[in-house]
């Protein structure tokens, strides 16, 4: 979103306060439909009050959160039902390329061994009568034209051994194409249960879509009123307090994953090993990189670059921090809004790890562009400062993340 100057300033501060001193309430079960909001007469009658108001607001934040966790899990469930879906559908149509496979060959090596069967009868019946109906052996047994005796005996040595030839290659092809049968009718079964897992799974990605829709359609009319009730208990506007959620609500995802990494270094030592990085790392897109069939994602790279361009001024950059930023998202995602990192599970054109963290952005992060692009500015905002920094320490690693 677009901000005044002046505001920038606001905005800027109050996520660098807000992540220091803010109250970050936590986060209540993900059920939207138990969540007690806050009205607007509670609101109203909390203003006149500087400790009421700062509790209400403090309600106002936990509704939030609340509202926006139960979309959040919603949408992650739909991605992965959906990524799921896609992977079923890439097994089906490797095992199905198989088995027409397989078929094929088993019917080439049936009409080989035919072919073989066939040449041996006719061998055969060469050995037995030459062209004019007499036996061969009848004619070998009763010349008198030793000449003619030694090429009549090579003839059947020669045919012998073809036609035994011609028997074993007939019998191999047999065995061949039977096996092959056998090969064809597997391939067919596992085709066959293939499809209805693909099938099935497709089904449950629709139906998790759907609910994950219905869950952001509800987020957003919640989030629109309670983003309104802060700004009138704080004198502000809505558009600078969510931009200030954002802010402190990123602080507490990286203080959390600090935390983690904390922990994790500390039982690597224990155990002797080597430490993990000291940074966040949301793997890059790369070769595992996938695209999910997300219904209702617009994938435009050129119009997700000029909103980040219109976003950036929010935090004081400019154009060179801009350039980096181009850089860094092209490495990442390729500014697609459903890159999906198919063995670490980051998504979207900032590669959030995990994906849902993006929900404190808005509760359409998963088909939502700007959305992703303004989680993705907080994040880099909070962990390295400017874009220029956070693509220095892209560049800097092996294999690349930042």
């Amino acid at each position: 979103m677009r901000t005044s100057p002046s505001r920038s300033v606001l905005v800027a501060t109050a996520v660098v306060v807000g992540a220091l001193v803010a109250p970050v309430a936590t986060a209540l079960p993900a059920d939207a439909a138990t969540t007690q909001y806050p009205t607007w007469q509670d609101v109203q009658q909390a203003k006149g009050n500087e400790e009421a108001a700062a509790a209400e607001a403090t309600k106002v934040q936990a509704a939030l959160q609340s509202v926006q966790a139960d979309a959040a899990a919603k949408s992650q469930t739909a991605l992965d039902a959906s990524a799921a879906a896609d992977r079923a559908e890439a097994d089906l149509a490797s095992a199905t390329q198989t088995a027409s496979t397989l078929r094929t060959q088993a019917d080439d090596a049936e009409r080989t061994a035919a072919q073989a069967q066939d040449r041996a009868g006719q061998l055969a019946a060469t050995l037995y009568r030459d062209g004019s109906q007499n036996a061969m052996t009848t004619r070998i047994a009763t010349t008198h034209d030793p000449d003619q005796l030694l090429y009549q005996l090579g003839a059947v040595d020669q045919l012998s051994s073809t036609w035994e030839g011609v028997l074993e290659d007939a019998s191999v092809a047999g065995h061949t194409a039977e096996s092959l049968h056998d090969q064809a009718e597997r391939a067919e079964s596992e085709r066959s249960s293939l499809a209805a897992a693909a099938e099935q799974r497709s089904a449950t990605a629709r139906s998790a879509s759907d609910a994950a829709a219905r869950a952001v359609a509800d987020t957003q009319q919640h989030s629109d009123e309670l983003y309104a009730q802060l700004a009138a208990l704080k004198d502000t506007t809505a558009a600078t307090e969510q931009q200030y959620e954002l802010g402190v609500q990123v602080a507490a995802q990286q203080a959390a994953q600090q935390r983690a990494r904390e922990r994790a270094a500390a039982e690597a030592a224990a155990a002797a090993a080597v430490p993990s990085p000291s940074s966040p790392a949301p793997t890059s897109g790369g070769s595992d990189t996938s695209y999910p069939s997300t219904g209702g994602v617009t994938v435009d790279p050129a119009g997700a670059q000029a909103y980040a361009r219109s976003a950036i001024g929010a935090y004081g950059w400019g154009g060179d921090q801009f350039s980096c930023l181009v850089s860094l998202w092209n490495q990442e995602s390729g500014w697609r809004a459903n890159a999906l990192n198919a063995s670490s599970g980051a998504y979207g054109i900032p590669q959030s790890l995990p994906a849902r963290k993006m929900g404190v952005a808005g509760a359409d992060w998963r088909t939502n562009a700007a959305t992703q692009i303004n989680w993705g500015l907080a994040y880099i905002h909070d962990a390295y400062g400017s874009p220029c920094a956070a693509w220095n320490h892209e560049m800097s690693v092996n294999p690349h993340w930042y």
